[in-house]
């Protein structure tokens, strides 16, 4: 959550945990568990190789406040499970997959035509992105 979201306040980095969710919940190609999504290649930019926050996200310790808020929301992340009917009825992105920084100069490929789901902080939330 702090590598893609750092920049949020707890609503928009918890958004970007229940994408996760979302994805461990749908197409088994991102991965069966929460890491393996998350490293997917190319999905989460923070864990490619190429971007600058990787080395950013590999020396964060709890010292740095948002990492910290970060944590605590990952531990609560952790208690649940996808499939928790609850965590999809309370779940602000509506079950979306996907979602991009709308201050990006351009819409990624995969959203052009789709409508947003949800619109949390920066970031514009997308569902049903085949």
């Amino acid at each position: 959550m702090w590598g893609e979201a750092r920049g949020e306040r707890p609503p928009g980095m918890a958004a970007v945990g229940h994408v996760v969710l979302n994805r461990v919940l749908g197409a088994r190609w991102w991965g069966y568990d929460v890491e393996s999504v998350c490293r997917h290649d190319r999905q989460f930019s923070c864990w490619n190789a190429d971007d600058p926050n990787l080395p950013k996200m590999l020396r964060v310790t709890t010292a740095d406040p948002q990492f910290a808020e970060a944590s605590d929301l990952a531990a609560g992340f952790v208690a649940i499970k996808a499939d928790d009917p609850q965590r999809i009825r309370d779940d602000p992105t509506h079950g979306a997959t996907h979602y991009f920084d709308r201050r990006m100069p351009t819409w990624p490929n995969w959203a052009a035509g789709r409508q947003p789901v949800a619109d949390i902080g920066n970031h514009l939330f997308f569902k049903d992105v085949g």
